[in-house]
């Protein structure tokens, strides 16, 4: 029999007892962060239910990790404390068990409607990394800068590409974002260009939360990556390609990304999303031994980017990708992360790099749908090679099961216009 919950669930809801993905949020502005849950239209505030004396397995019972103001703490813990508590969640949310669904002093202080509460970073990040994980991505940014001879170097299909961002400028959903200033090419023999940004680009990725993490100098097994890997979330890395394009010889990426990265407010868990393994696609040459997985397993989850143009109501669909379509694995992106002694800490965040599809409507950046601007993409009439001021951002993501859906929400920021000094 599937599971139900007492509350009513839309089937199209991203929410379902099926999920449940964590996050952090305040009731008021003035209120205290608290962890919660996300079930139907509400927030299940954990601190609420924690005092409440109802995670009562042998992990959880003596744990002050839902009374804390990030989920840090708990995905510390590892899987077997992610796995009561989510047993205990979905006990608790069932249509046939009553210590919820009969306490009316309880649902009314546990159970907030979510669109009158305000979304936080579910995690303090300290640290986090970006890869460069799609096959497809990767060869048309090659086809882009590099030209047809050689658009994919070798070493990428020998390990997963990536370089350390700023966990700094990481925002929550519906955080506006401030085009950058920075340089760009040069026009013949003049100085550089200097100003706002006239290249700005969403990327479509998603993203590991790391859990218990690693001691340094003690790499983490492939085959036991997964353990540490709370969950994921969906994320946009803007990028400025033109400030990108004039800094990143010889080092990588600086200025032109680390001005902001949006992720989506849920992070929906590993065991969730279990229901929606794939095969990956085939890895050839064979990877080293250290890469080499047993069981090698993407997830079907489903993407999309939208924008809405500045002054305009309505938005466009400019993409439909899947995180099936990812290269390398996020267990063998962070199997790779750790393999030099490189310690990871719980609340980590690995973006997979953009996921780009085969098809040229599943492109997941401007810079590969517009060809670097030589082509222009038409949004209700208006056209577009880059974002301009007002435009918005809105990514989502979900997977299909028999009846239910599991997903991410949104991914959402708005561009606002340059500061000067």
């Amino acid at each position: 029999m599937a599971l139900k919950s007492f509350l009513q669930v839309h089937p199209d809801s991203h929410f379902p007892i099926q999920n449940l993905p964590f996050g952090v949020f305040k009731p008021q502005s003035t209120s205290h962060p608290r962890p919660a849950v996300a079930i139907s239209d509400y927030v299940l505030d954990l601190s609420e239910i924690a005092l409440a004396g109802l995670f009562d397995g042998p992990i959880l019972k003596e744990s002050d990790c839902f009374l804390q103001p990030n989920l840090n703490k708990f995905v510390a813990m590892g899987r077997p404390a992610w796995k009561e508590a989510r047993a205990t969640l979905q006990k608790l949310l069932s249509s046939t068990e009553p210590a919820l669904r009969d306490n009316e002093i309880l649902k009314q202080k546990s159970l907030l409607p979510m669109s009158n509460v305000e979304m936080l970073l579910p995690i303090a990040i300290g640290d986090y990394t970006d890869f460069f994980s799609s096959l497809h991505h990767a060869k048309n940014c090659g086809l882009i800068f590099r030209g047809p001879q050689n658009p994919v170097l070798p070493n990428w299909f020998r390990l997963p590409i990536a370089y350390h961002g700023r966990a700094s400028s990481i925002v929550v959903s519906g955080t506006d974002v401030i085009r950058p200033r920075g340089q760009g090419h040069p026009a013949g023999d003049s100085p550089p260009y200097f100003g706002p940004s006239k290249k700005l680009d969403f990327e479509l990725e998603m993203a590991a939360v790391v859990g218990p993490g690693n001691d340094l100098g003690k790499p983490i097994d492939v085959n036991e990556a997964k353990d540490h890997i709370f969950g994921l979330v969906l994320m946009n890395d803007w990028s400025a390609r033109d400030i990108q394009a004039w800094e990143y010889v010889p080092l990588g990426p600086f200025l032109g990304k680390s001005f902001a990265t949006t992720i989506s407010p849920w992070i929906v868990t590993l065991d969730a999303l279990d229901p929606f393994a794939c095969d990956t696609p085939k890895q050839d040459p064979h990877p080293l031994p250290y890469l080499a997985e047993k069981i090698s397993k993407n997830y079907d989850i489903s993407l999309e980017v939208q924008i809405k143009p500045a002054g305009q109501e309505d938005s466009s669909v400019v993409t439909r990708s899947n995180f099936k379509h990812l290269y390398w694995t996020v267990t063998q992106q962070l199997a790779h992360h750790t393999v030099n002694g490189c310690n990871l800490r719980p609340g980590d965040l690995l973006g997979t790099g953009t996921i780009s599809g085969p098809e040229p409507d599943s492109l997941g950046c401007l810079l590969e749908l517009t060809w670097n601007g030589q082509n222009e993409l038409s949004l209700n009439g208006t056209a577009r090679k880059f974002l301009q001021d007002g435009d918005e951002v809105i990514i989502s993501g979900s997977s299909k099961g028999d009846g239910y859906t599991v997903g991410f929400g949104t991914c959402s920021g708005k561009i606002l216009p340059s500061l000067s000094c």
